[in-house]
């Protein structure tokens, strides 16, 4: 890919120029081509000139000079639309940012924004940029944000996150956000630091994103007052609408927890609203299986069914998430000057392309993917396999707890009284109570309690995977817990599930014991293979891997276990603090 990183050389530029002269010759043109001018919202048909990574001219006319290494593409009987864009990512949920980006390539998302939470648990700063660099070589375009906050309670929170650190995120050029204000509660009060982080990323023309589920209208105000520009966490018509009145960019969410885009497009047609200018798409980091039949153009099709006009569609995927971030002088639309971001569709009504230009090459050829992402060597960054120099000693499997957490939903955690006895080695399957323990991976500490709702006789479920980096234990049952944790360790992380004394399921996670690095095809069955499973031994939801990943969340009601403690999360209040160990 022939994209400097962050922008053009002066050199790129002349020569970019100097094929509209005749001076070079384009090394694509797309004849006769039926593209969406995102601009006007209408259909136009022009020949498309491409140098190298970047287009270079849209007219009536074809190039003065071409060679031997033009190659014209006859375009009649297609639809041009350009390449999508992902504007708010979790790129960890057991597939990692090279194999999303890979797949989300093959049904068009081209550009994805996003989330540093994983870089800065687990990566210096050093490495860290030194692979967002490494990624601006993919031929999808990878941008990110910059957090304000870690989305827990940790213990050496102030070193998590240090003042000079942010800073830096902010002015990398790779980082096009701030947020996503998950503590919004704490700067709207009392946290000047993070509102001064808000201020810097203004300074530096950079958006701030919002956090604000169920947030009033005061609320919103004030947040927009301090700063925030967009938000993604409206679950109804009437939360999107408002959001749109004050002037946010609105994402509508279509996730694994959260597939809200079909009724929030429904219910916003009591609002008569036909300016869409403000809208986005979001999946919000869904979990695998979820994206089973792409990213982004999934949403569009649900837009496309519900009535959106066909136009007004493409752009929510478009150029408004390229007008929200202000690349879109790059990205965004077909149009001189931008990169080479194309798809190639059917037709009008199916948004899922059959070919697909990115960075001005072929990454899919008549429904063939081409291969265009080389593997990134995560060994180079220190993103090898989890290694714990401790081992976990039976006895610590103790549940001496009175307040337990039961689950509302996925990922919604009530607190209960335990009335079960603690020094039991197996809890009985009449009730769908299991013991639960979070553990340091330095095997500094661990806090333990109870979970209801998870399973109601399955033995034991280890994962290293969660939203701190720590290990997770649920189970019925103390030996096959530690059965898993055992296999666990062996693996180098993961999530292992054994019962009756036997591993019945692992999913090996060799980059930190968070991520995989299988292909996403591959890890769509597995996730499948182990959300079945599950639901075989009693979990009653349907994501199972959010379940685990959120424990631990202090942005969710009410009561989370978390490195610090057993945590009522309204109060700020620590129940039970976490035990060293």
């Amino acid at each position: 890919m022939n994209e400097h990183l962050y922008r053009w050389r002066n050199r790129q530029l002349r020569e970019h120029v100097a094929v509209i002269d005749g001076q070079l010759a384009p090394t694509k043109v797309l004849k006769q081509a039926t593209f969406l001018n995102v601009f006007i919202k209408k259909w136009q048909t022009a020949n498309i000139w491409i140098y190298e990574d970047r287009i270079v001219y849209v007219g009536e006319d074809l190039p003065e000079k071409t060679s031997h290494k033009t190659e014209i593409i006859e375009c009649q009987g297609q639809y041009l639309v350009p390449g999508y864009v992902e504007p708010h990512a979790h790129p960890f949920q057991l597939y990692n940012p090279h194999s999303l980006a890979e797949y989300a390539l093959k049904t068009g998302t081209t550009t994805l924004v996003n989330d540093n939470l994983m870089w800065l648990l687990l990566l210096n700063q050093k490495k860290a940029f030194s692979l967002l660099d490494e990624m601006q070589h993919l031929p999808v375009s990878m941008f990110w944000w910059s957090r304000f906050s870690a989305q827990s309670e940790l213990r050496e929170e102030e070193n998590f996150l240090e003042h000079e650190e942010v800073l830096r995120w902010l002015n990398h050029e790779a980082v096009i956000q701030g947020g996503e204000l998950t503590n919004w509660p704490d700067i709207l009060h009392e946290d000047e630091r993070g509102l001064y982080w808000m201020q810097e990323t203004k300074r530096l023309r950079k958006p701030v994103e919002g956090h604000f589920p169920g947030a009033s209208k005061k609320t919103l105000t004030k947040m927009k007052l301090l700063g925030a520009d967009g938000d993604h966490e409206s679950i109804s018509g009437d939360e999107l609408y408002r959001r749109l009145e004050m002037g946010y960019y609105a994402a509508i969410r279509n996730s694994s927890i959260r597939p809200d885009l079909r009724k929030i497009i429904k219910e916003l047609k009591n609002y008569d609203l036909n300016v869409w200018d403000y809208v986005l798409y979001t999946t919000d980091g869904s979990t695998p299986s979820f994206y089973e039949d792409g990213i982004i153009n999934t949403c569009i099709q649900i837009a496309i069914d519900e009535g959106v006009p066909i136009e007004e569609a493409y752009s929510i995927a478009t150029i408004n998430p390229a007008k929200y971030f202000s690349l879109d002088n790059r990205l965004g639309s077909i149009a001189p000057g931008r990169v080479a971001h194309i798809n190639f569709l059917k037709s009008k009504e199916d948004p899922t392309p059959v070919s697909v230009i990115a960075k001005g090459e072929w990454a899919v050829k008549d429904g063939q993917y081409v291969g265009l992402c080389d593997d990134v060597e995560w060994d180079k960054f220190g993103l090898d396999q989890m290694k714990l120099d401790w081992t976990l000693d039976p006895d610590e499997l103790r549940f001496s707890m009175p307040i337990g957490m039961e689950m509302v939903n996925d990922v919604i955690m009530k607190p209960y009284p335990i009335k079960s006895e603690a020094d039991k080695n197996m809890l009985a399957r009449s009730q769908d109570e299991a013991y639960v323990m979070l553990i340091d991976r330095e095997g500094e500490w661990r806090v333990s309690t109870f979970l209801k709702g998870f399973t109601n006789r399955l033995g034991g479920i280890v994962s290293s995977y969660s939203n701190t980096g720590d290990i997770i234990l649920i189970g019925k049952s103390k030996s096959d817990m530690t059965l898993a944790f055992n296999r666990m360790q062996e693996l180098g992380g993961g999530i292992v599930i054994a019962h009756g004394g036997e591993i019945i399921f692992e999913l090996p996670l060799g980059i930190k014991g968070v991520m995989t690095d299988i292909p996403m095809e591959e890890l769509i069955e597995k996730e499948k293979k182990m959300k079945k499973l599950l639901q075989s031994f009693g979990y009653a939801h349907s994501d199972p891997v959010y379940t685990l990943f959120f424990l631990s969340s202090t942005h969710l009601p009410y009561i989370r276990i978390t490195p610090v403690g057993i945590i009522d999360v309204l109060k700020k209040d620590i129940l039970f603090p976490a035990i060293m160990r």
